[in-house]
């Protein structure tokens, strides 16, 4: 599934009378501390909104803004990585609206499934992620790596990640430590995938285990 998003959305479109105006799909309900993750259709336009403000109060007012601070500032820092869905604006304290990018979450039933340079294209993708000074720290977790309809990878949920400036003293000393965790997940991605893709094709429908541009954290 295909959408056409902007690369930012127009500031009113962002606000939740707008979006409460128009076709919301809950995709993730969460937990008592994690966002509520939705499906918004705003005209031809379709993005996936991160909400806490459905929590309690301890969470709605400390836990989630700083949750939502922590993750806007690993979209920023990834700004144009092509396999990372696009920040398309903060909300309010409490939410967020991001790109779309569908998706199958990774499992052995996807092993002879992908393109052969899906691996490949995974390791580059963590990778550059690394090269913006951004450790995930979560890609263990199955519904964070995502195999679109043309077979590429998309890496989502960056609920977790730690962000250091690339360069700086911060990034020489600790991002390798934290960037260890991500390359071990890359290397369980490979052997449940058989060390390896075998397909020519797409990944096929997403109508199985389909996630959306991110999950609760």
């Amino acid at each position: 599934m295909s959408e056409r998003v902007p690369a930012a959305l127009p500031a009113n479109a962002l606000s939740r009378e707008r979006i409460a105006a128009h076709g919301v799909r809950v995709l993730e309900a969460g937990s008592s501390r994690d966002p509520v993750v939705s499906l918004v259709s705003d005209g031809d336009r379709s993005f996936v909104v991160k909400d806490f403000a459905p929590r309690g109060p301890l969470v709605r007012w400390i836990l989630g803004p700083f949750l939502v601070w922590r993750e806007l500032r690993a979209y920023r820092a990834l700004a144009g990585h092509p396999d990372v869905p696009r920040l398309l604006g903060r909300i309010d304290a409490r939410a967020f609206a991001l790109e779309y990018r569908p998706g199958l979450k990774m499992s052995r039933r996807l092993a002879g499934t992908l393109p052969a340079d899906f691996l490949p294209r995974l390791e580059a993708a963590i990778r550059e992620m690394h090269a913006r000074g951004v450790a995930h720290l979560d890609l263990r977790h199955r519904s964070n790596v995502l195999a679109d309809a043309a077979g590429r990878p998309v890496l989502i949920d960056f609920a977790s990640a730690l962000c250091f400036r690339p360069g700086g003293l911060a990034a020489r000393w600790l991002l390798p430590f934290f960037a260890w965790f991500d390359l071990r997940a890359l290397e369980k991605w490979r052997a449940r995938l058989g060390g390896y893709a075998t397909g020519t094709g797409s990944a096929g429908s997403a109508s199985d285990g389909e996630r959306g541009a991110s999950r609760p954290t």
